[in-house]
């Protein structure tokens, strides 16, 4: 699998399978130089990712070779202008039936208001209810956007959900799965860390985020949505 864009390749233990071959592109050579830490800190098992010096625009490798291809870490954003072709190239690497891993960077994030007005020991134990009786609460109060936490550059290139699925679907891929990340808790780091402490709320949080993040009405707000497609493939066509 191909991380492209790495940067210290923090998504690089978390993408691919198993015994996946990991392979880092990266126009910073500082960058690429941090990724060994980053790959042990991150619980990265097995060989340290090959690294690759190089422009995700002209990318140095093999087309139609790679089995996945993450393009994260708002990547396409921030390739501005060029992030029309970074998606092109990115495609072009991906193998008949491989998988493009996409982060997409809608706007500046939003949250449930619920949970915000919610003390952060009294976000836990509600955690502790049925997945059902959590999302009935949510549902009753709307989500509320996220004010901007930095200037975001003028060259940065904010893709929506349904332009990207256009662009895909018009050279034959299959858009397999769409979700926010973290729509109902949002970036509170504070409720973050004290769910985290609490293993039954932590899982009930994770499972609580991906049943959100899957709703389409959370795409255009969210601060980071995935998106993971596959490339058509003649023998996928001919079964």
């Amino acid at each position: 699998m191909l991380d492209v864009g790495s940067g210290p390749g923090r998504f690089l233990a978390w993408v691919g399978g198993p015994r996946a071959r990991r392979v880092a592109l990266d126009v910073s050579r500082e960058m690429l130089g941090l990724l060994p830490e980053t790959w042990h800190e991150g619980g990265g098992r097995g060989p340290i990712p090959e690294r690759i010096l190089g422009n995700a625009v002209r990318p140095p490798l093999a087309r139609s070779a790679w089995a996945e291809v993450a393009v994260l870490g708002n990547t396409l954003g921030f390739a501005g202008r060029f992030a029309g072709l970074l998606l092109e190239e990115s495609q072009q690497l991906v193998m008949p039936g491989g998988v493009l891993l996409i982060e997409l960077a809608p706007s500046f994030g939003e949250r449930s208001q619920y949970f915000a007005r919610l003390p952060k020991t009294a976000i836990v134990r509600l955690l502790h209810a049925p997945l059902a009786a959590v999302l009935s609460r949510l549902d009753r109060e709307p989500f509320r956007s996220e004010p901007s936490r930095h200037e975001t550059p003028r060259a940065f290139r904010r893709f929506m959900v349904g332009e990207l699925e256009e662009r895909l679907t018009a050279r034959g891929w299959e858009v397999r799965e769409t979700m926010a990340v973290a729509p109902a808790l949002g970036p509170d780091a504070e409720r973050i860390a004290a769910v985290r402490k609490d293993p039954k709320s932590w899982a009930r949080l994770l499972d609580l985020e991906e049943e959100v993040g899957h709703r389409p009405d959370r795409w255009p707000r969210a601060a980071a949505v995935l998106v993971a497609a596959r490339r058509p493939s003649s023998m996928r066509m001919i079964k």
